[in-house]
């Protein structure tokens, strides 16, 4: 019996040694794991933040029109690209041009009785004159009178009708002056084409150009159309939304990253992007531009209220804005809304957390509302002249 038991022995002594031996080695490799893990840690996985609660946002640029009208034609539908400038809706012009054509013409009245009033004043400035000249007249008769009155040879009633005549003759020139003051106020030191009247009629009449131009409604920018609302035939008003366009060159990345994400995150580090749409053999490239100043709960429709009594902690959400590069968006474009996937090098921290000045070029501008005016100002001017003109007067 001795030797069966101590086979038994023998056989549990190993197996009890070859359990610790794979204990120990289970150990070793747990221990080397970690070392590894935590090196990897150190050396490279603490100075990267990624998260995948990003998606690609970019501008909605919204079409209105400016003034009211009919859609007679729509130049543009969904997905079509469309240069800044570009006529997308036409409106029915008759009102506008009927609302021109009624603005050259009380132009044209206005010239002609602003040409009436300076005639006035003339001819008012030639009574004055006139009236000066019968006052001198009457004076002298007065005088004349007045000195033959002593000798006797004009009576003294004579002598009175005189001097009434003087008087009235004064009160004439007196007259005339008044009148002619006003007509001088009246004109001031304008001529007829600067005349207030004038300009004020000259500017209903570039409006009216004006409103007939804006019957076309042209793109702000360069891109495509996202969402075409407008229908043919449609009565639309100034400020209506009448379809968006997104210019793709401008898409970026809005990625949502943990509170405590962004304790080494600052502006301008260097950004690598994989996007669902492509898979992970397209990465893009960018860089932070920007760390949003509220959380996604706090900007939220309904934001919560801590204050009830039953708050929980919940981990908040920053997010953070980054640009792309332009060619690989020229190259492999995005669509808004589409799911990525972000990583960010906090390798250098030595930036800035918030922009430190004011942007020095507009965000967006747009010169497809520019309009030159040269045409209508000739118009006007054209204008101006025929019904400024002095009629010839006729033959006697």
């Amino acid at each position: 019996m001795d030797a069966p038991v101590a086979t038994a022995a023998a056989v549990t002594t190993n197996q009890q040694q070859r359990r610790r031996t794979w204990l120990a080695w289970v150990a070793v490799a747990l221990l080397v794991i970690a070392v590894v893990i935590l090196g990897w840690w150190l050396l490279y996985a603490r100075f990267y933040q990624s998260t995948d609660d990003a998606y690609v946002a970019g501008d909605l640029v919204t079409v209105t029109p400016q003034v009211y009208g009919t859609v007679v034609a729509i130049g543009a539908d969904d997905t079509d690209r469309v240069q800044a400038g570009s006529e997308l809706v036409r409106l029915d012009a008759t009102d506008a041009r009927v609302a021109l054509l009624a603005a050259e013409q009380q132009l044209a009245r206005t010239v002609r009785q602003t040409r009436t009033v300076f005639a006035n004043r003339d001819q008012l400035s030639a009574v004055v004159a006139e009236r000066r000249a019968d006052l001198a007249r009457a004076q002298a008769d007065f005088d004349r009178r007045k000195t033959l009155t002593a000798t006797g040879a004009v009576s003294t009633e004579e002598l009175g009708h005189a001097h009434d005549a003087l008087n009235g003759a004064r009160d004439a020139l007196t007259a005339a002056q008044k009148n002619l003051t006003a007509s001088v106020a009246l004109v001031g030191r304008t001529g007829v084409a600067d005349n207030p009247d004038v300009q004020a009629a000259a500017t209903q009449v570039e409006t009216a150009w004006l409103a007939l131009l804006r019957t076309s409604v042209r793109a702000p920018v360069t891109g495509y159309v996202a969402r075409r609302l407008v229908q043919l035939g449609e009565r639309i008003a100034p400020g209506a939304s009448l379809m968006t366009i997104v210019p793709l060159e401008r898409l970026r990345i809005d990625a949502n990253f943990r509170e405590v994400q962004l304790r080494r995150m600052r502006i301008g580090q260097p950004v690598r992007v994989t996007a669902d749409l492509y898979g992970g053999h397209i990465e893009y490239h960018g860089s932070v531009t920007g760390l949003g100043l509220g959380t996604g709960a706090a900007f939220a429709l309904l934001p919560a209220q801590n204050a009830t009594g039953n708050w929980i902690k919940v981990v908040q959400r920053v997010p953070v804005r980054i640009a792309l590069d332009a060619r690989e968006l020229e190259q492999h474009p995005l669509r808004i809304g589409l799911s990525t996937e972000v990583i960010v090098d906090v390798h250098d921290d030595g930036g800035a957390q918030l922009a430190q000045q004011p942007p020095r070029d507009p965000v967006l501008a747009t010169h497809a509302y520019d309009i030159d005016r040269s045409e209508i100002s000739a118009r006007i001017a054209q204008i101006i002249r025929d019904n400024e003109a002095q009629a010839p007067l006729a033959a006697e």
